[in-house]
């Protein structure tokens, strides 16, 4: 589990890398192209290619800090960085949005005259990028909220170089220079819903919530119909980051039980085959201790 846990950092790391190269490389050309050109849109596509450039630094140097072992004043080692560098992401999108935004607004007063040419080439250039970073981060998406968040500011930044072409093209044909402002609002609306997604996620995370994966109900039922189980309290299910979760919980074993050693090690086991929660720590008592009286907590 641990090695399988190593290489997929590693192939993580080095997706980011590589994702990090491409963007930055071609963040200049984007906004050279935006400005030459004037279009709002493939100024707001530069833009989103800028936090694309700094979430993937972010999240390479996230992955880097979180190999850091465990010391005394961080026990849990450096897992959460991950988590505080999706945050970070998501401010990053909404603070584009924003500004994307307000200056389409300003711009339906005083349309900007619009270089399509120039525009369709550099968005065709920002597409490619984008379709070979979103390759590169595809596989580690599933599995890191912090590769997850790279993922999704680069998938954002190639619909934006869709629409930016798109909008080049009418633009070339029809001489509608406000669809230029149009485009560049559509991106902006639709990066938000799942900007909002990630953020939330994060936050979860950081407040200690349960993971989304996990069914708390059912694992309180599995455990209460554990053989040697009569009642449980103080149950706590969070993540210290993606894939990280942690449980702990305290038992009170049922008349006979006289070995609670056995009873740990079999709910312990429960709960890594059934729930796939490998790092729990389970207290095993004759009588409920002075917590189950406390309100804070969940179970029974």
């Amino acid at each position: 589990m641990a090695h399988e846990h190593s290489h997929g950092a590693g192939a993580n790391e080095k997706a980011l890398r590589w994702a990090l190269l491409l963007t930055s490389t071609y963040l200049a050309a984007e906004v050279v192209g935006g400005l030459v050109s004037g279009s709002l849109a493939l100024l707001s596509d530069a833009a989103h290619m800028f936090t694309d450039t700094v979430a993937l630094a972010i999240s390479l140097a996230a992955i880097r800090i979180g190999r850091r072992p465990a010391d005394r004043r961080r026990t849990f080692g450096y897992h959460r960085f991950e988590i505080l560098a999706a945050v970070l992401n998501a401010v990053l999108l909404f603070l584009v949005a924003i500004y994307v935004l307000y200056e389409a607004w300003r711009r339906i007063a005083a349309p900007a005259e619009i270089q399509s040419t120039m525009m369709l080439l550099v968005a065709a250039g920002g597409l490619v990028v984008n379709l070979i970073g979103m390759r590169l981060l595809a596989s580690g998406k599933d599995r890191s909220l912090n590769v997850k968040g790279a993922y999704l500011e680069v998938w954002a930044d190639m619909l934006g170089s869709v629409g930016v072409i798109v909008g080049a093209l009418v633009i070339r044909f029809t001489g509608w220079a406000w669809v230029d402002s149009l485009i560049a609002v559509a991106i902006g609306l639709w990066v938000l819903p799942r900007t909002w997604r990630l953020l939330r996620e994060s936050l979860n995370v950081l407040l200690e919530g349960v993971p989304d994966e996990v069914d708390l109900p059912e694992v309180e039922r599995a455990l209460l119909a554990s053989e040697g189980v009569a009642s449980l309290h103080d149950l706590h299910v969070w993540a210290l980051s993606s894939g990280k979760v942690s449980l702990s919980v305290h038992v009170v074993s049922a008349p006979g039980v006289d070995d609670l050693a056995p009873l740990v090690q079999r709910l312990r086991a429960l709960l890594a085959e059934r729930f796939d929660i490998h790092h729990s720590t389970v207290q095993a008592e004759r009588v409920p201790c002075e917590q189950a009286g406390e309100t804070h907590g969940f179970g029974t």
